[in-house]
């Protein structure tokens, strides 16, 4: 295969790209916001562009016709992973469905998530504690007239309706106002998603690989093993921890490993991202007036004000969804997806991919990209009000959580949670922004791209009677 590799280097059929130095390749001269710097690139290389890190050999695909080819064409080659060594703690060894090969392994695993956690009579049954928590976060939002960090309170309830639904609520955490994981581990999660996306020397150079040099075993595998060894031990479970447990002696058999990294996919996959995608999309409104008065007004129209969001409200919020998919458009949680790795070698664009690299899909240029959207930077929800629009990666123009087959499974609750947080938030109170600090729509790079700066606001009670979220 070295050979093969060599011979095709020296044929010119790779991609174009970048002058790489010997052993670290292009690895000096990255900077921190990837997805800025790969588009760049890919405006002076053109739409498939190959470099060198360390040992690997990374392309970059940056266009709607190389995206078809990649993740429909020929989905079924470019279905594996090539996992970096944090994923691989935090996954068991890839054991996950995030993480796992194109195989009958992770096949079962995300045939499992599908069909026991997210079918649609469970996110029926779950609804209750959907509407719980949202009603509890309403409640808490009381400090009126003071700062609230809006990623916070929005991550507290995602993480509790999704460890309610997938393990109860424990003895020692009922009552309890922060999170049902704890009140650490916001931080420990955060931190796995910033060492998920930040350089790891490990693993550019695969003779380092066992040093672990980002230390992210130390960092991440005992915080999470204690979280979850909690849930998976406890007595008396009637939940789907239970079904899960009960599977053990199935002809299919899931082990605790297996439970554990599944687990990890749900929870780190929802709290983040909603989260995350709560507080840009607070952000954008915030930041124009215009459409937050749109927003609110229909919202009144559905709702009253005198009444309360319930989940039966948001089919008919059709402006609010326009809102957060345009959010989606410029703001995509993973700007270049988890990455992709063919089982062998294939040809893209005209050029050969060889088996084994690390193909990322720049979707965050795609969807700024002038060619596929007229005034690309600007904020314009109008533009989803016609055509096809959904989360399922059909329209190769919109594609915030990927396509094909390795297209996220949680859509379903994502976006539910989503639209139930944001239209419960805006009912409730009005917002402001704090005029002793400074705004701004600058982003961080990581495995999901975060703002910057935290978005800080100050809620008025904007609801008739605020007694009804209590």
């Amino acid at each position: 295969m070295v050979q093969m590799d060599v011979i095709l280097e020296e044929h010119n059929f790779l991609a174009p790209g970048p002058y790489s130095l010997p052993v670290v390749g292009y690895l000096p001269f990255l900077t921190s916001n990837l997805h800025e710097r790969f588009t760049e690139m890919a405006h002076k290389y053109g739409p498939i562009f190959s470099l060198r890190l360390g040992s690997k050999l990374h392309v970059v695909v940056n266009s709607m016709g190389l995206v078809k080819v990649v993740a429909h064409d020929m989905d079924h080659t470019f279905a594996n992973r090539s996992p970096p060594l944090t994923a691989l703690t935090i996954s068991y060894g890839g054991s996950d469905i995030a993480w796992s090969n194109n195989n009958t392994h992770w096949r079962n695993m995300r045939k499992l998530l599908v069909s026991q956690v997210l079918n649609n009579a469970n996110l029926k049954a779950s609804q209750s504690f959907r509407t719980f928590e949202v009603k509890r976060t309403l409640n808490e939002v009381t400090k009126i007239g003071e700062k609230i960090n809006l990623n916070e309170i929005a991550f507290n309830t995602e993480a509790n309706v999704v460890t309610c639904m997938l393990w109860g609520r424990s003895k020692s955490s009922e009552g309890k106002d922060s999170s049902y994981l704890g009140d650490g581990f916001r931080e420990i999660e955060f931190k796995i998603v910033e060492l998920l996306g930040a350089p790891n020397i490990s693993d550019y150079f695969p003779m380092l690989k066992w040093f672990d040099l980002q230390k992210g075993s130390e960092i991440c595998g005992g915080s999470w093993n204690i979280i979850i060894d909690g849930a998976v031990e406890e007595d008396g479970r009637t939940d789907f921890l239970q079904i899960l447990l009960e599977l053990k002696d199935a002809p299919t058999p899931y082990n605790n490993i297996h439970i554990k990294a599944l687990f990890m996919d749900i929870v780190t996959a929802a709290t983040d991202t909603t989260s995350t995608m709560v507080e840009w999309v607070m952000a954008e409104i915030l930041n124009n007036q215009c459409v937050l008065r749109k927003v609110q007004n229909e919202i009144t129209k559905v709702i009253g004000i005198d009444n309360i969001v319930t989940e039966s409200h948001l089919p008919k919020l059709r402006y609010l969804d326009v809102v957060i998919k345009e959010t989606f458009r410029l703001h995509p949680p993973l700007p270049l997806l988890v990455h992709r790795c063919p089982d062998k070698y294939c040809t893209v664009g005209g050029y050969t991919i060889p088996k084994g690299s690390i193909v990322f899909i720049n979707i965050w240029a795609i969807h700024r990209d002038p060619n596929n959207w007229m005034n690309p930077l600007e904020f314009r929800p109008e533009r989803f009000l016609n055509g096809n629009w959904d989360y399922n990666g059909n329209n190769l123009k919109f594609l915030p959580f990927g396509s094909g087959r390795r297209i996220c499974a949680g859509i379903p609750l994502g976006e539910k949670m989503s639209m139930y947080i944001l239209a419960s938030l805006l009912h409730s109170f009005n917002w402001m922004l704090p005029k002793d600090e400074e705004f701004e729509l600058s982003d961080e790079f990581g495995m999901v791209t975060k703002k910057r700066k935290p978005l800080m606001a100050i809620p008025s009670q904007r609801i008739s009677d605020a007694s009804l979220y209590k």
